[in-house]
């Protein structure tokens, strides 16, 4: 892990009605911001939305129109559940898909658990934002960070219209 001046700006998005309604105390989202911190990303958002599709269209859309969000995390709603529909709010926003990095994540997780070729995450960019869909539990979420960590600055050098040399 290497910390850096800032130069990229952050904001994390946690789907989960539970959380939304104030039944559970959600985790996640200030584990994802802390981390994301101690790599030297500005956070600026924390944001709980219910599992709604449209709500969570609206926020990435706000996010992305400001174009000032560089990395947008979205931690839940990737599984197979009936309210699980952030890949598919996700998809109406982005303009292109990184399947590696949906890859990468996939099969990283499935040397933790079988489970994880359940996951639906998508990963993709819009203009100058980079939204990466997370598992919505605080570990699941770090681990799938923590795999595609090392190659986020220099998607976003290159998102941004950087040097496309590594």
């Amino acid at each position: 892990m290497q910390t850096r001046s800032v130069r990229f700006s952050a904001a994390v998005m946690v789907a989960s009605d539970r959380s939304f309604e104030g039944v559970r105390s959600d985790k996640t989202g200030p584990g994802l911001r802390k981390y994301l911190q101690s790599l030297g990303y500005d956070v600026v958002f924390l944001d709980i939305v219910p599992d709604d599709r449209q709500s969570i269209v609206s926020v990435l859309q706000k996010w992305v129109s400001e174009d000032m969000i560089n990395v947008i995390l979205v931690s839940g709603g990737t599984g197979l559940g009936p309210r699980d529909v952030t890949p598919e709010a996700t998809l109406e926003v982005i303009e292109r898909r990184i399947p590696g990095m949906e890859e990468a994540m996939r099969r990283a997780s499935l040397e933790i658990t079988p489970h994880a070729i359940l996951s639906r995450a998508v990963v993709g960019c819009v203009g100058n934002s980079l939204i990466i869909n997370l598992p919505g539990s605080p570990k699941g979420a770090m681990e799938n960070l923590k795999v595609i960590e090392p190659a986020l600055e220099h998607a976003l050098e290159l998102i941004t219209g950087g040097s496309p040399d590594p």
